[in-house]
């Protein structure tokens, strides 16, 4: 399968897949981040959107919000969710706008999709590009040398007469550039389960060697991963919030 296969032929389980996740805290502290350190605009780009739920509350924030991703069943149900939003087709690691916007967001660690190190180069380059003066690139990323290969997470929800599992893990061989997000979902109908697995190649990388990256485009600010408070990076844990301002 290749690395999108699984999110094409389930997009329709993507949000169940995704239930357990607290949109309404990291749209809110997106917002929040903008406001501390952004231009104060209220254009809006989301990439790697997905289905959309994130610019469904950063609409209700007033802002003026558009998405962009690369998997057209993902994008039809993004603009059922949010029809007064603009959707584009398109990779994060090139993409160009007419307008440019105040504030880009990338959740769910969808930033490691770049793949490697030149396409995450290739993917910050663009943000810079497609940002206002003073605007802000809010995503959440994952320390390759945090990263502890027997730790998975795992959820269950119903839906109608189906019970579906979700599981995923991060792997990392220990060296370069390339980590693996496995994932694994399980739908039981009749007490008879199937069972889907699919590894997406992502990009790993050092928080040293991602300031090292923004360092020449933004004003780089790291905090906790805790979306309900604002709390500085304390150089301990392997997931962070990066608030990067446009220079």
């Amino acid at each position: 399968m290749s690395d999108n296969a699984l999110y094409t032929d389930l997009s329709g389980y993507y949000d169940l897949m995704c239930a357990d996740i607290n949109y309404p805290a990291q749209s809110h502290s997106a917002h929040r981040f903008h406001q501390l350190f952004g231009n104060q605009g209220k254009r809006h780009l989301d990439l790697a959107c997905g289905t959309g739920p994130h610019i469904e509350y950063l609409q209700q924030e007033g802002y003026l919000c558009s998405g962009l991703d690369i998997n057209l069943p993902m994008l039809s149900l993004a603009k059922l969710r949010c029809p007064n939003s603009e959707f584009s087709l398109g990779n994060m690691c090139d993409f160009s706008v007419d307008d440019p916007f105040d504030l880009i967001t990338c959740f769910l660690y969808s930033i490691h999709y770049s793949g490697d190190t030149a396409q995450l180069q290739s993917c910050l380059n663009s943000v810079h590009q497609a940002l206002n003066t003073g605007g802000v690139f809010c995503f959440n990323s994952v320390d390759k040398d945090h990263i502890d290969n027997q730790l998975a997470a795992k959820h269950s929800v119903k839906q109608g007469q189906d019970l579906f599992s979700f599981g995923s893990s991060w792997h990392y061989s220990g060296e370069g550039d390339k980590q693996t997000l496995k994932l694994s979902i399980e739908k039981t109908h009749n007490n008879v389960t199937e069972r889907w697995v699919d590894e997406h190649n992502m990009v790993a990388t050092s928080f040293v060697t991602l300031q090292g990256l923004l360092a020449p485009l933004f004003d780089v600010h790291l905090f906790e991963h805790e979306h309900d408070k604002i709390q500085p990076w304390g150089g301990q844990t392997g997931n962070a919030i990066f608030v990067c301002v446009k220079k």
